[in-house]
């Protein structure tokens, strides 16, 4: 098939805002709050459909096909393993964790190892993760009863490029400001420990927390965590994922060979890009398949970012 597009998937959220539109020239539904495009999504509630085809991923990732569309070193999962999302966090999200994999299960929920690629910030944007230096659970847990609980949490500013990682156990919350990339295991489950006093302005309620949940989910030896270190082109490799960033310059073109191992997952996060015969705008998330072969890319504009993932090894 060699490059597929798939239709997004916006989730309107209480943080959410319209940059999405104004940055990275998105339709969205009109005078509504959109927090995150759920780019590639293979969930029961919400299914990516391939563009210009009738045809959704969970229907290619579980046909005849699998191994040659997504590579033999697909996992053998029941469902397509990552979860990848745009998140515009126009104001800040709610502290919170997401529970590790032996724990998941105790919560009836889905454990989630993920990461953060920042694609836009803006001035004195930050991020809350991980604990200060002299933080307990004992402590943690009086901070919470009082409503200082985010002076436990390690605070960093943003910068365009940088990327956090973010394992199950981790406690975390996106600072206003920021347009993210994310990538995820296929898991929609998330504690909250704080969300600001804040109320669904539809509803006029508070969102729900998970106080006890969070507790036992944290992992309170970890602290102050900093960025990931780039290494060449590699942003971070894990058991679930790769993640590389690369540079094109002066409407450079190159020749990518695509390893029958693994299919490629791409989002031009700066520039306009044609790969194979399709030209793509900035923000556009594609799939080259595994079944390729060697494929041209070429940057349509002076200079370019393209991101891409692919199956851990």
């Amino acid at each position: 098939m060699s490059v597929l597009t798939f239709e997004p998937i916006y989730q309107e959220r209480i943080w959410g805002g319209r940059t999405l539109e104004t940055s990275l020239n998105r339709q969205l539904p009109p005078e509504t709050k959109i927090g995150e495009s759920w780019e590639v999504s293979d969930r029961e509630e919400a299914q990516s459909q391939v563009a210009g085809k009738n045809a959704s991923l969970h229907q290619l990732w579980t046909s005849a096909e699998k191994a040659t569309l997504f590579g033999t070193a697909a996992p053998a999962s029941e469902r397509f393993p990552l979860l990848i999302k745009v998140l515009d966090a126009k104001e800040k999200l709610s502290l919170q964790v997401h529970p590790p994999a032996h724990l998941a299960e105790k919560f009836d929920g889905e454990p989630k190892t993920e990461c953060w690629y920042f694609i836009e910030t803006e001035k004195e944007a930050e991020i809350y993760v991980g604990l200060k230096e002299g933080v307990t659970r004992d402590k943690f847990s009086s901070a919470i009863e009082d409503k200082t609980v985010a002076d436990c949490f390690h605070v960093l500013p943003t910068q365009p490029g940088e990327t956090m990682f973010l394992p199950s156990g981790r406690v975390h919350a996106i600072g206003g400001g920021n347009l993210i990339l994310e990538v995820q295991q296929n898991s929609d489950t998330t504690f909250r420990v704080y969300d600001w006093d804040r109320v669904d302005a539809k509803t006029g309620q508070p969102r729900q927390l998970h106080i006890q949940e969070s507790l036992e989910c944290i992992d309170y030896d970890d602290i102050e965590p900093i960025f990931t270190q780039p290494h060449g082109e590699t942003v971070i490799e894990c058991v679930y994922f790769n993640l590389y960033r690369s540079f094109f310059f002066d409407k450079e073109s190159r020749h990518m060979t695509i390893s029958p191992k693994s299919c490629v997952y791409g989002f031009n996060s700066h520039g306009r890009f044609k790969v194979g015969d399709q030209e793509l705008e900035r923000g556009t998330s594609f799939m080259i398949t595994a079944d390729s072969g060697e494929i041209e890319i070429s940057c349509l504009e002076d200079e370019g970012e393209l991101l891409t993932v692919t199956w851990p090894g």
